[in-house]
């Protein structure tokens, strides 16, 4: 079975880091340029067709960044920027199939890595016979680097990495390719290594439970298993602070000079923007898929963005959802680490599911205040997760009833905690002054 060790790296002398820097420096450059001749194929207007994204010369920028990449290493940033090509081509193909409603908004070709100015994005992938990992009491990594910077640095053409850490898969049968990049959100570099491990490998067997996620903007997540668990993840404090950053940006740029459109303090305000992000969804996901793999979960259901945007108004609420929480790039993420734990997500129509009522299936006379979903037969509940618990019940189609009142999280910038909050009742919450005059969250339309 697949599974997958994620560590974190330390180059052991400066020269080492500022080498490993120039090596990653280099892979996304290479990406950029195989990216943009593809980019530039597709969206020709002189007749080119969707294959004729394969014509770029990959040859001849292979050629070029070999010798600071290492041959092995430019081919891999070239066959993984086709495979980002290849999944665009195939989620549109399922995009324009009718019959298929897995995909529900037109996908976008593979984006760029940033450029040098503004910074890139430090990432590069080393194929699985030019690296090296030892597990022990000093665990490290090492892989190959091209001719230019083994003369560069006076090095041995072998860079040798600390590992911070233990492993979940120290005992592997094979590897697979090396994924290496600089987090910028707490500077560090990082590895993903897949690995095949034996069956008997597993430290706990995966049973067939299933979990159906509710995604917004003011509660990021909300959690129904079919075990009874209810996990719910708050983002206002988050969301506000994307909110000032993005205010101060705006009045940065309202005093630019003309004909400037921006300044180094706006591309820092906007990296530290995304970084603060991107670090609480990498840390909810492994959160929450930790907590579902410790109950058997072996499916997670997740809902399309489509509905959401037709039907709820409020510039705003689109603005969290597209802006803010980044949907798209959570779902990849979601994927990415479940795939970790061999926990499969799929993607289906949610539907009705913040209007319709569990207890007698009503929608049209449902109504939302805040996080509270009322209908007049006599229900009352916590509205995202009473979505889930009706997206989980639709997939399963079985009746879901939670054993417990649902645990909530808020955000610390480093971690996901429990909310003193946690397992408080809807009418509780509504009755707590330091929570009656939040926002509601983003299937309301509220602001």
């Amino acid at each position: 079975m697949k599974r997958t060790n994620t560590f974190a790296v330390r180059p052991l002398s400066d020269d080492g880091e500022q080498l490993l820097r120039d090596l990653l420096d280099a892979s996304a450059a290479l990406w950029n340029e195989v990216n943009y001749q593809r980019l530039m194929r597709y969206n020709s207007e002189d007749g080119f067709e969707d294959e004729d994204v394969w014509d770029a010369d990959t040859g001849r920028l292979e050629g070029r960044y070999k010798g600071v990449l290492g041959a092995s290493t430019a081919q891999q940033v070239i066959r993984k920027n086709s495979e980002a090509w290849r999944g665009f081509f195939r989620l549109k193909d399922q995009y324009h199939d009718e019959s298929n409603t897995s995909v529900t908004e037109h996908p976008e070709p593979p984006g760029f890595r940033g450029n040098e100015d503004d910074g890139r994005q430090l990432k590069t992938v080393i194929r699985n016979t030019s690296y090296t990992v030892e597990w022990g009491d000093r665990s490290r990594l090492e892989i190959l680097v091209g001719s230019e910077l083994k003369d560069r640095y006076d090095h041995t053409g072998r860079l040798r990495l600390e590992i911070a850490g233990e492993p979940n898969w120290p005992e592997y049968e094979k590897q697979g390719r090396l994924d290496l990049w600089y987090d910028e959100t707490d500077c560090t570099f990082r590895a993903s290594q897949p690995v095949t491990v034996s069956d008997d490998a597993r430290d706990t067997p995966l049973a067939d439970e299933k979990a159906a996620l509710d995604i917004g903007a003011n509660n990021l997540v909300a959690c129904t298993t079919t075990t009874g668990e209810q996990y719910l993840y708050e983002g206002r404090e988050l969301f506000q602070r994307f909110r000032e950053t993005t205010r101060e940006i705006a009045r940065l740029q309202s005093k630019l000079e003309d004909g400037r459109y921006s300044s180094e303090r706006i591309r820092r305000l906007y990296r530290k923007r995304t970084r603060r992000r991107d670090h609480a969804q990498e840390a909810l996901c492994r959160d929450l898929l930790g907590r579902l793999y410790a109950e058997g979960v072996d499916t997670v259901y997740i809902g399309g963005l489509t509905y959401v945007l037709e039907t709820h108004w409020s510039v705003e609420t689109n603005a969290k959802t597209h802006n803010f929480w980044a949907f798209k790039q959570f779902t990849e993420r979601l994927v990415c680490t479940a795939e970790e734990y061999g926990i499969s997500v799929e993607v289906r129509s949610e539907a009705w599911t913040s209007q319709e009522c569990p207890q007698c299936g009503g929608k049209d006379r449902t109504t939302r205040h805040q996080d509270t979903l009322t209908c007049p037969c006599g229900f009352e509940g916590h509205a995202d997760l009473t979505a889930s618990e009706t997206f989980l019940e639709r997939q399963t189609e079985k009746a879901v009833r939670p054993m417990a009142r649902p645990v909530r999280f808020e955000w610390d910038d480093h971690n996901w905690s429990e909310s003193p909050r946690s397992h408080e009742s809807p009418k509780e919450q509504r009755t707590d002054p330091s929570t009656a005059g939040s926002s509601g969250n983003v299937a309301s339309g509220e602001s």
